[in-house]
């Protein structure tokens, strides 16, 4: 190739710029948040939406014990979160817009009466590898001879 014509714009390195894309919360918080407990009928608590409005700030926590369902029905859950944020809605006001939601499925629901505060996200984190238990269930009582 002629060096006198080659582009000297074809040795810089690249610069990527965002121009633009969906508006949506941060997803990184050192403070407290508050969150609601998501589940559904099958495999119980699958994860928990979070949101702290010091750092306009909201995510998502899944239950690594159910990887594939937590994180698909964080999708459902983020999108609504990021419909919020485009309303200009603190975090805190959307997840309080979310806690009657009951998409139902797999997606899950808001556990009712599930929305409490953390510590931290890294609580909510170690929450989630705690799993869920199922209700103990006792054993029938024996049933007399008679």
């Amino acid at each position: 190739m002629d060096r006198d014509r080659e582009n000297p714009r074809l040795r810089e390195d690249m610069q990527f710029e965002v121009i633009d894309g969906p508006v949506d919360y941060a997803y990184r918080t050192d403070k407290p948040v508050e969150y609601m407990t998501i589940a559904n009928e099958t495999s119980g608590v699958l994860g928990y939406l979070w949101a702290s409005d010091a750092d306009d700030a909201a995510g998502w926590v899944g239950r690594p014990a159910v990887a594939v369902e937590a994180s698909n029905s964080a999708g459902y859950w983020l999108i609504r979160m990021r419909a919020a944020k485009a309303r200009d809605l603190p975090p805190s006001q959307a997840l309080a817009e979310l806690s009657d939601d009951r998409p139902g499925g797999q997606i899950g629901f808001v556990v009712p009466g599930s929305r409490s505060r953390a510590e931290s996200v890294g609580d909510l984190r170690e929450k989630a590898q705690e799993g869920w238990q199922p209700p103990a269930r006792t054993a029938p009582s024996p049933r007399g001879r008679g």
